[in-house]
């Protein structure tokens, strides 16, 4: 799950790593002088997406008029294909170096890269390679500390006990929120030697959730802003829009059997809805979890079929497809054909049930894809 910005702030903060003092704001109606720390302000769109500064989606405000013009101007926004339905309005840091600092899960090795350099900021892709010092360290705290001391001193002395101090607080949350990146960048670094992260990037494991207690409860108190983490929370599986103007509602199990189809069927030029992997052992009988997808599926404004892919091993295809046929009864408002391309246990008994429900069953996913593509003609 990669948080929010404000989120990531205030879950890191409580991690001991200090924040500009800032406010949520989803409507321009609740920013009063009051309401604001002191000023001047950052207005920053909160949207999971990098490259928010060059998009003008972070601007600085020095009165209050001018910061609810900007509010105004940001949420609504799109960015990325994604509407912005927040902004963090924060106090301004001046006079600061900008620093980088991240510590990022590397799966190829099992290990953490931990990353820093002296520039940060906006341009940090611009920033030469000799400039930027990492590591990989095995994942427990007291390698994750030992590894930011061993980059830190590379930096200049002037930044570097300030990044230090802030790598070992940030390797201490990295570690308790089963963290898979904790991002800071810019790291403003004072002349004092205080420092403060200025923006923050935080992804968690969502298989981690169940061990978090304090994420589960950002989850239930913020689901808007996380619909599919949210659901695959209540739900227990996985289900995400991929493309809001897409044609074909996706009925799928295994997480890299939908993926793979989702990339052949955009490179056939047909638009997939959403991705989902219902995991049918799950569904032990019982209708609600493929009514809440059908339902789901029906909210796509321009969906006009439904593929259903399943590839069984311990499921038996002849209940799993007896439990569809019930299902799409009980969604009359998903009213689009249907092609089913099943491989697995019981698909005689299958086709007897969906042949009996006029629904087409064929095993080539070639010849699937052929005929969701003529029920789009």
């Amino acid at each position: 799950m990669y948080l929010l910005e404000h989120d990531a702030k205030e879950i890191l903060s409580a991690h001991g790593i200090p924040t500009p003092a800032g406010v949520l704001i989803e409507s321009t109606d609740a920013i009063s002088a009051s309401a604001l720390p002191p000023g001047p302000w950052v207005v920053k769109a909160q949207v999971a997406a990098g490259g928010r500064g060059k998009a003008g989606a972070i601007r600085r405000a020095a009165t209050l008029s001018e910061t609810k013009d900007l509010a105004t101007s940001i949420i609504g926004m799109s960015m990325r294909g994604r509407r912005v339905n927040a902004a963090r309005i924060e106090q301004a840091v001046d006079g600061a170096q900008e620093a980088y600092l991240s510590l990022l899960l590397d799966p190829a090795s099992a290990r953490v890269r931990v990353i820093v350099s002296a520039r940060g900021g906006m341009d940090i892709e611009k920033v030469p390679r000799e400039q930027i010092f990492g590591t990989l360290v095995r994942p427990d705290t007291p390698s994750l500390v030992q590894g930011v001391h061993e980059v830190t001193r590379s930096l200049p002395s002037e930044i570097a006990a300030a990044t230090r101090q802030a790598g070992e607080r940030a390797a201490r949350a990295f570690v308790a929120l089963e963290a898979l990146l904790v991002e800071i960048n810019p790291l403003f670094v004072l002349e004092d030697g205080r420092w403060v992260a200025g923006d923050a990037k935080l992804v968690v494991d969502d298989n981690a959730l169940a061990r978090q207690p304090g994420l589960r409860a950002l989850l239930e108190h913020r689901a808007a802003a996380y619909p599919e983490t949210a659901l695959k929370l209540q739900y227990g599986f996985d289900y995400v829009v991929v493309d809001p103007e897409g044609e074909i509602g996706l009925l799928t199990t295994g997480a890299g059997l939908s993926m793979m189809l989702i990339d052949e069927m955009r490179e056939a030029g047909l638009r997939p809805y959403n991705f989902l992997d219902i995991r049918t052992g799950g569904l032990r009988g019982e209708i609600a979890r493929l009514v809440n997808v059908l339902e789901w599926i029906a909210d796509g404004p321009r969906v006009r079929v439904l593929l259903v892919n399943i590839f069984a091993g311990i499921t038996d295809l002849a209940e799993f497809s007896r439990l569809l046929v019930e299902a799409l009864a009980a969604v009359p408002r998903l009213k689009v054909p249907v092609v089913a391309r099943l491989v697995g246990n019981g698909l005689p008994a299958a086709r007897e049930v969906l042949a009996a429900a006029g629904i087409l069953l064929l095993v080539d996913l070639d010849d699937a894809l052929a005929a969701v593509r003529k029920q789009l003609a």
